[in-house]
């Protein structure tokens, strides 16, 4: 590629736009510098140095410019050669810089330019990558420079964290249960955090003490970004839930589960308290392999970065393609008009909600229903609803997602719809005698299982299980099930291959850490980031092990004073597994922002170790899963920490703080649900608190605890063992072809597989309203309108969530929860005929047996 092909390419990238002749009147008065090299510098920093904040950019400009001025060509080419090398197969790190840096290496002779050219462009590149980020979107929304002065863990800080905690942790858990669910995101309580920590800094007395020549005050000051930072990190706790609380309290207490009379206060607190530590405790342990590398971007935690920087850097008054209102009027409407539309898909009209469109043309088709219905269907349906929580409702911020990882996620569930058609209507393995997409475990006569038909004492009973049923799932559980088995070894197999030397490299650090008390940010030369951080004090490694034990040991304590039935030892194989598992996974979700589930290999595991024992297998899948999902969410506020400059040991001392509150108030909001909310978890509940997830956790607890692996994977499902083995292939092929191919590594097989297995209760129709909301901001309007989008985008995401639970809570309590049903036809259309679960429900009849599958008294 030639020079001039390559000015043209990158002149019309998406972030490049006409603002050179506006950065050069900034840098005028301070550098001396040709209108050319201002042209580049500004159009390499266009991320930031967009047409309506060119004065919010001019600092970086001016760094980058004295980094220019002073970076020698022998540094220039040791950063670009270790880039070219270390960024070569980064899906992340852009293509056409990537091709620019291959340029540059030959040499000024075979540069297509003079002298000065070539080492000017050298200088730039190496700069940015050297000493600021590889990754325009990183660079967008952080800052190069530190100060380590700036107030961070202040008592007004503190206690917005905290209170935000509580009330966000409140809210989640209380519409967990719900289907589908309403949640108030991080992004919301960062714009609530704004005027909070806004007004303290006006009404507190500047009152406090001195210690050790350090001074504590109610009031330091203006409300600054790391305080902001903080406390969002915080709250952020709260954002994933409980695990526990969300999923083994409502199983294993009601009675239409497990109704296990001893899930009282002790034994609630104790497994809650150890469950969330002990993933903190993982996340810290991961650190070295999924934080501090580069290549780590974690690209979902960006709009946190890019809001609270928009929040507390932005305060001049811009213009963003036409726009000038300020983003918090503009949150403001957008709260109030989300509250006020929800009011028609959420009650008036919930035909908008659900617009299964297609069905109401025959509702009785039964063909048609199971095509393209929503809630009995598979889903296909090019329009399927005009609300927004269905809409935003796979990813709590579905604008985060890069486009490429939300494209191929899609594309693997179209794939499975196709697979899907053909398993349901060729009647594989009994599909055809159940719906063809709910999830939940059937028995023989396609009703619900019912698990108190087969136990005794809590135990699987051989003679009961003979009499009643094996359990049997539905096509689209069949396929969420399997391509769960699939993905697992892919993706730990596929990362190993394509970052091996990266993991030696982190395990190495970890040794040395442990070993010498060597630090993390030591000898990370070409990190600006690492360089920031070494300004602080690291947290420990031991104060991580530490809370790992501890969290074990009351782990252990939980199951053996209460009669769980459940050895102490198993869970130590599990968290064993954990620990291989997780940082692999970690790396995905680092570098494409999707999060593989750890929830599959803990059940089977107990299902060999516990046979017949289903309270066992829940409470392994539990501490298995959330140790994964809890690991995960630490160690992306840790990242948001690393990239915005706030101490370790203040993120450790605030996710500490703040994970006791969390257990607490979510103890407390479950426990009055169940005394509370009638029917909860019932398929009929008329607020639509069905509990889909603690079903689905239910039916998994059946399948591998009661039941067993054993006889699932050797004789009611065989289909199920070799998935693993697909798995183990996929990786090393796919990573032959891309060896081969190169450009074909954008295709990630972990994406396609992950998408194949988001079924039952989800189904086409969840994902195609979703691509259409990541593509039209991610795709269509960032490209078209970039100020806007960095302005707006994710402001308004945040406001039409915080609206939509707002009215969701009004709409509670108002109408529902004492109910005041408005019984007309576009609430009742969605739910009629047979996508409303109204007559025909499966595509054959039951056999004149009156069973499908294997004879009573010769199930496996």
């Amino acid at each position: 590629m030639s020079q001039e092909e390559l000015s043209e390419k990158m002149s019309n990238e998406d972030t490049t736009m006409n603002f050179a002749k506006k950065a050069g009147l900034i840098l005028e008065t301070t550098t001396e510098v040709t209108s050319e090299m201002r042209d580049q510098i500004a159009m390499r920093l266009a991320e930031k140095a967009q047409e309506d904040n060119l004065n919010a950019a001019a600092e970086d400009l001016e760094y980058v410019m004295d980094t220019v001025a002073t970076i020698s060509i022998e540094e220039c080419m040791d950063i670009i050669n270790h880039a070219m090398k270390y960024h070569e197969f980064d899906s992340n790190f852009p293509r056409v810089v990537m091709e620019k840096l291959k340029i540059l290496v030959q040499g000024e002779d075979l540069y297509p330019g003079d002298k000065e050219s070539w080492e000017f462009d050298v200088k730039v590149e190496a700069s940015l990558i050297g000493y600021f980020s590889p990754y325009p979107e990183v660079r967008a929304v952080t800052d190069p420079y530190d100060d380590p002065d700036t107030p961070v863990e202040t008592l007004r800080a503190y206690f917005l964290g905290i209170f935000w905690t509580i009330i966000s942790t409140g809210v989640n858990t209380f519409f967990y249960p719900r289907f589908p669910n309403i949640q108030l995101t991080s992004s919301v309580i960062q714009l609530l955090l704004f005027p909070s920590g806004r007004l303290m800094q006006y009404i507190l007395p500047d009152v406090g003490f001195t210690v050790r020549g350090k001074r504590y005050t109610l009031n330091p000051g203006p409300w600054s970004f790391k305080e902001q930072m903080f406390s969002t990190i915080m709250v952020n706790v709260s954002i994933s839930g409980a695990y526990f609380v969300q999923y083994n309290v409502l199983a294993q207490k009601l009675p239409m589960f497990y109704g296990n009379d001893y899930v009282g206060y002790g034994y609630q607190f104790l497994m809650c308290f150890a469950s969330q530590y002990f993933g903190l405790g993982m996340a810290g342990l991961m650190r070295r392999f999924v934080i501090y590398p580069i290549k780590q971007v974690w690209p979902t935690i960006l709009p946190t970065l890019a809001l609270n920087r928009a929040l507390l850097k932005d305060d001049v008054r811009t213009v963003a393609n036409g726009w000038t209102i300020s983003r918090y009027k503009f949150f403001g409407i957008c709260v109030a008009g989300m509250f006020l539309y929800y009011w028609i898909p959420g009650y008036l009209f919930q035909g908008l909600s659900t617009f299964n469109w297609m069905t109401w043309i025959a509702p009785n088709n039964f063909n048609l229903a199971t095509i393209t219905g929503q809630g009995f269907g598979l889903g296909l349906n090019p329009l399927p609803t005009f609300d927004w929580n269905i809409m935003n409702n796979i990813y709590t911020n579905t604008i985060s997602i890069p486009f490429f990882s939300m494209l191929q996620q899609w594309i693997g569930v179209v794939i499975s719809f196709f697979a899907l058609v053909g398993m349901y209507y060729s009647n594989y393995l009994w599909t055809g005698y159940m719906p063809p997409n709910i999830n939940g475990a059937l028995d023989n006569t396609g009703q619900f299982y019912n698990v108190s038909m087969v136990l005794t004492d809590g135990l699987l009973d051989e003679a009961k299980y003979q009499a009643y049923s094996p359990p049997f799932y539905t096509a689209g559980f069949l396929m969420s099930y399997g391509t769960s088995f699939v993905i697992i070894p892919l993706s730990l197999m596929y990362v190993t291959f394509e970052e091996w030397r990266g993991l030696l490299d982190s395990a190495k650090e970890f040794w040395m850490g442990l070993r010498y008390r060597k630090s993390a940010f030591e000898d990370r030369k070409y990190d600006i980031f690492a360089k920031k951080m070494s300004k602080y004090k690291e947290v420990p490694d031991w104060c991580y092990l530490l809370v790992t034990v501890i969290s074990f040991v009351l782990a252990v304590v939980s199951l053996v004073i209460y009669p769980t039935n459940t050895k102490w030892w198993g869970l130590l194989i599990v968290a064993l597994v954990d620990a291989v598992c997780l940082i692999p996974l970690g790396i995905i979700q680092g570098i494409t922002g999707y999060q593989v589930g750890l929830w599959m290999l803990p059940e089977i595991i107990a299902g060999y170790l516990f046979p017949g024992n289903g309270v066992a297998n829940l409470i392994f899948k539990m501490y298995g899963a959330n140790i994964g999902q809890q690991a995960d969410t630490y160690v992306s506020d840790q990242k948001m920490a690393h990239y915005a400059g706030i101490p370790p040991r203040a993120i450790f001392r605030g996710q500490m703080l703040s994970i006791a509150f969390q257990v607490l108030v979510a103890i407390g909001v479950v426990n009055w649900q169940i005394g509370n909310i009638p029917n909860l978890c019932s398929p009929d509940n008329t607020q639509h608190f069905t509990c889909q997830w603690t079903r689905m956790i239910f039916t998994d607890t059946i399948m591998y605890g009661v039941v067993g692996p054993k006889r699932l994977f050797g004789h009611i499902y065989p289909i199920f063992k070799w998935c693993f083995l697909i798995g183990f292939l996929i990786a090393p092929v796919w990573f032959g072809i891309v060896k081969i191919f190169p450009r074909l590594r954008i295709i990630n097989p972990t994406l396609l597989v992950g998408g194949m297995a988001f079924w039952a209760p989800y189904n086409v129709a969840y994902w195609t309203a979703t691509l259409w909301l990541n593509g039209f901001f991610n795709f269509f309007v960032r490209r078209r309108w970039l100020a806007w989008w960095q302005k707006y985008a994710y402001v308004l995401s945040s406001a039409f969530n915080a609206g939509l639970t707002l009215s969701a809570i009004v709409i509670f309590f108002a109408v529902l929860y004492n109910p005041k049903p408005l019984n007309w036809w576009g609430n009742m259309v969605s739910y009629a005929g047979i996508d409303g679960g109204v007559g025909r429900q499966s595509l054959l009849p039951l056999p004149e047996v009156g069973y499908f599958g294997p004879a009573p008294g010769h199930f496996p």
